[in-house]
């Protein structure tokens, strides 16, 4: 697992080539590598041995409900912010199988799974998902509730993060402090400009990965080149939230007529909390395989939207859209800070872009006020 700590870290660079180079050295080491790939029209994750699978050139054009790939013809890979899908599947897939049953001579063998995995490096993630993995991890590590699973795929997990330059239409990490810059966390950190990449040094793993690749000390220039583009990042993003009193806001206005004004356009489909690199919603399925002595079950992603998620001995907690929407918005902003420390949310603005809708919740939020603002 990668370390977090208030260091400055050490400032590289490489040149373009230098990306195959690191690619390559992860293969080397045994790591399946991972990172953006243009497919079916938008930006998805998948296996990368060879920098000409990433999205060279392309951006994203995105609003509530609308997106779209648009061919820059720049010369670079990182520019365009990813799609629906996202890293948390390497992490938390969508369906695991938790155990197994087998019918033998008149009795049942039990299977577990084996927790152990393969070494993964992910490749081009973005500080907003930095943010969402370590979000993941207070979830699934937490004592005394840590997934074996989950722990022995994040020990063999290595992150190369990208600083975001370029952020999209639907973007507000700038307003949570979970981008455009990842500041710990990381095992490398890049920073793409027009001749070369930014490394910074986040672990031991990523420091041998700078020295087998041949990373030599930053120029002023390309530090300076490094700055001026986060600046601009921060200051164009496409989105803005007011985080501030944001829970006490959001769980102070339960009964608020907001709510069914939002009803009125929400679908109930789940696609927000589907695409969002922070929930961690999930059923238990059983499978059985009849005739054949065969049974399992499985773990599979859910959301707070499926009228059964909530459901108990006489019925579900939350009957209407309205009930199943305010729970998602005000767990994730609101009381998630109790459970977890920090908000629920990380800005990548996802939700945004991919509601049918057209939902945007960082205008739903401005809707609420504290009664000492009012």
């Amino acid at each position: 697992m990668t370390s977090g700590g208030s260091r400055q870290p050490t400032v590289l660079a490489i040149p373009r080539d230098g990306l195959q180079k690191l690619i390559q050295a992860l293969r080397d080491e045994g790591y399946e590598t991972f990172g953006p790939l243009v497919r079916h029209g938008a930006v998805a994750t998948g296996p990368v041995d060879n920098v000409d699978q990433l999205p060279l050139g392309w951006l994203s054009e995105q609003d509530g409900g609308s997106y779209r790939l648009v061919e820059a013809g720049h010369e670079r890979f990182f520019d365009v912010t990813p799609g629906a899908d996202g890293w948390k599947r390497y992490l938390f897939p969508p369906r695991q199988a938790l155990f197994g049953l087998t019918a033998q001579n008149g009795t049942w063998r039990a299977e577990v799974p084996n927790p152990e995995a393969s070494k993964r490096a992910l490749i081009g993630v973005r500080p907003c998902e930095l943010a969402a993995i370590q979000m993941q991890d207070r979830i699934f590590l937490r004592p005394p509730y840590g997934d074996p699973a989950y722990q022995a795929r994040r020990e063999n997990l290595l992150l190369v993060v990208v600083n975001c330059l370029h952020p999209g239409d639907t973007c507000f990490c700038a307003s949570l402090g979970t981008g455009p810059k990842a500041e710990a966390g990381y095992d490398l950190c890049l920073t793409e400009l027009d001749e070369s990449f930014l490394v910074e040094i986040g672990s031991p793993k990523g420091a041998a990965l700078a020295s087998a690749i041949g990373a030599q000390p930053a120029s002023d220039e390309g530090r300076r080149a490094a700055e001026d583009g986060l600046a601009y990042a921060r200051d164009h993003m496409g989105r803005q939230l007011d985080a501030k009193d944001l829970p006490q806001r959001m769980l102070s206005n339960l009964e608020h007529p907001h709510w069914d004004e939002v009803a009125k356009r929400c679908l109930g489909c789940g696609s927000c909390a589907l695409v969002c690199p922070t929930c961690f919603c999930w059923e238990a399925e059983e499978n059985l395989v009849v005739g054949e002595g065969q049974q399992g079950r499985v773990r599979v992603w859910d959301t707070c939207f499926n009228p059964n998620h909530s459901y108990h001995a006489g019925g579900g907690t939350r009957q209407t859209v309205r009930a199943r929407y305010r729970q998602w918005l005000t767990h994730k902003l609101g009381s998630w800070v109790q459970q977890f420390g920090a908000l629920g949310c990380v800005g990548c603005g996802r939700c945004i872009t991919w509601c049918p809708a057209g939902i945007d919740l960082t205008l739903d939020t401005k809707a609420f006020q504290l009664e000492s603002d009012q």
